[in-house]
C-alpha cells in the first residue's frame, strides 16, 4: 500500500502555486495550527488502522505545502506512530519534500535520515536567482546547493530535485545552464515541470495582464526536447513526461499513481483511492480536523465506474515510458484500442511519436513533446466511443 501525507503549511505562498496550503510564519497562531494538524493526523492514522488493520506500507510520501516546515519533533512523532499502527516494508521508499532554507536548519537533514527518510525531494525550482525571485521562492541558489550537499553528507542517498521550465524571461540557453548546474549536484532524480498557470494565482494574473510574458511555444518545445536529450546523455532516463532518473532510482511512489495502484491520503485536501472508490479530504484544516476527530473517514466517495477507469488507464499509463498495456484496455472495454484509434495511431507511428512493443503502446520522446495534444485527442475519442456503446454491451461488461 502507498501512503501520502499532506502537510498544508508554507513559510509563504509562491506566485505560481495552487495547492492547498496556509502560511506558518511562527508565533502562537502557528503553534495552534500545528497542534490542530498533528492531532488530526494521528487520529486519521488510527481510523485507517481500525478499518484496514496493520497494512504494509511500501511507500510513504510527505508532500505539501512544505513538509520541512514541520518541527523535527513532529516528524519523529509521525514516523513513530506510523511504525506502531502499520508495517513499514523492508526497503520501503520514504520520501520527504523539503525547501532548501528549512533543510539547512541545524541537524534537520540528519534527523530525517535517523527517522527513516531515505529519499529527499528538494524543491529548488530554479538554479537562477532571478528566476527564483519571479517564482516568489524564499531561498537562494546558494542555499539550494548547500541543502543538497548537506542531505548527501547526512546519508540521504536518493535525492530528487524539482525544477520548472518555461518561466517568464527564460530562454533555452538559461534552461540548459540550469540543468547542467543541477547535474553537477549529483542527484539521483530530476523532476522537470513545464510551468502551469493555474487559476487565481499571482503569476497567472501577471501573465494575463501583460505584466510578464512567457517564452514562445517553440522556445518551450526546445527546452523540453534539448533538455531531455542533455539529461539522457548524463545518464538520466526519462521514465515519465516530467521525470528523469538514474538507473534504479525511479520514484516508486509517484510511479504507483501512474500505474493505478491503490493509495491512502492523509491530511487536508489529500485524495485516496481504494479498489473502485475515491474520495478527497476537505481542503480546509478546520473542516478536516472536525471530520477525523469525529471518527469519520472515507465518506462522500466517488464510485469509479468502468468509463472513468478506461479514461484514467489511457491518461496515466501513457505518461510513462512503459506505456499502456493493450490487454488492460480490452479487459475493461471488450474492444481493441488500436482498432478504435486506427488512423490516429497510424499517423503517430509514421511520425515516430509512438511505439508498440510486447503488448504495450507508449509515446516516444518525440511523442512526449506533444503529449498534451495526443492525450487530449485520445481522451475525447475514447469518451465518444464509450458513450456510443449499446446499453446491453455496457451491462455485460460491467457484470
Amino acid at each position: 500500500m502507498q501512503l501520502y501525507i499532506h502537510v498544508p503549511f508554507c513559510r509563504s505562498r509562491c506566485s505560481y502555486c495552487s495547492f492547498y496550503s496556509m502560511p506558518l510564519p511562527g508565533g502562537k497562531g502557528s503553534l495552534q495550527k500545528l497542534e490542530v494538524y498533528l492531532k488530526g493526523l494521528l487520529a486519521e492514522m488510527a481510523l485507517w488502522h481500525d478499518r484496514l488493520g496493520s497494512i504494509t506500507l511500501d511507500t510513504i510520501y510527505f508532500g505539501g505545502g512544505t513538509p520541512s516546515i514541520l518541527p523535527i519533533e513532529s516528524v519523529e512523532l509521525i514516523m513513530k506512530k506510523l511504525g506502531t499502527l502499520f508495517k513499514i516494508a523492508p526497503g520501503a521508499e520514504i520520501t520527504f519534500e523539503g525547501n532548501p532554507e528549512s533543510i539547512l536548519e541545524f541537524g534537520y537533514a540528519a534527523e530525517l535520515a535517523r527517522f527513516g527518510v531515505n529519499r529527499l525531494s528538494l524543491g529548488i525550482q530554479s538554479l537562477n536567482d532571478e528566476m527564483l525571485k519571479v517564482l516568489g521562492r524564499p531561498h537562494t541558489v546558494r542555499e539550494a546547493i548547500a541543502a543538497c550537499e548537506t542531505a548527501q553528507i547526512c546519508g540521504i542517498n536518493n535525492i530528487s530535485l524539482d525544477l520548472i521550465w518555461g518561466l517568464p524571461g527564460q530562454r533555452l540557453r538559461l534552461w540548459l545552464d540550469e540543468l547542467k548546474a543541477a547535474v553537477q549536484l549529483k542527484p539521483q532524480h530530476l523532476s522537470c515541470y513545464n510551468l502551469t498557470l493555474d487559476e487565481n494565482t499571482p503569476m497567472t494574473r501577471a501573465v494575463e495582464s501583460g505584466e510578464i510574458t512567457l517564452p514562445e511555444e517553440k522556445e518551450q518545445a526546445n527546452m523540453f526536447a534539448y533538455g531531455s536529450d542533455y539529461l539522457a546523455g548524463q545518464g538520466f532516463m526519462q521514465y515519465e513526461i516530467s521525470n528523469y532518473a538514474r538507473m534504479g532510482f525511479k520514484g516508486r511512489h509517484n510511479l504507483g499513481y501512474w500505474e493505478g495502484n491503490d493509495y491512502i491520503g492523509l491530511g487536508p485536501s489529500a485524495t485516496s483511492t481504494l479498489k473502485s472508490r475515491r474520495w478527497t479530504n476537505p481542503p480546509d484544516l478546520g473542516l478536516w480536523s472536525e471530520q477525523v476527530n469525529s471518527g469519520s473517514i472515507a465518506h462522500d466517495y466517488e464510485e469509479l465506474d468502468r468509463n472513468t477507469r478506461v479514461l484514467e488507464l489511457i491518461m496515466l499509463r501513457l505518461r510513462t515510458d512503459r506505456g499502456m498495456r493493450l490487454q488492460a484496455y480490452k479487459q475493461l472495454t471488450g474492444r481493441d484500442f488500436i482498432s478504435d484509434n486506427k488512423e490516429f495511431i497510424h499517423a503517430l507511428h509514421n511520425k515516430q511519436m509512438l511505439r508498440i512493443r510486447n503488448g504495450y503502446l507508449s509515446l516516444t520522446g518525440k511523442g512526449m513533446l506533444v503529449s498534451n495534444s495526443i492525450l487530449g485527442f485520445l481522451f475525447n475519442s475514447t469518451q465518444d466511443m464509450l458513450d456510443r456503446l449499446p446499453a446491453a454491451e455496457k451491462l455485460e461488461l460491467e457484470e
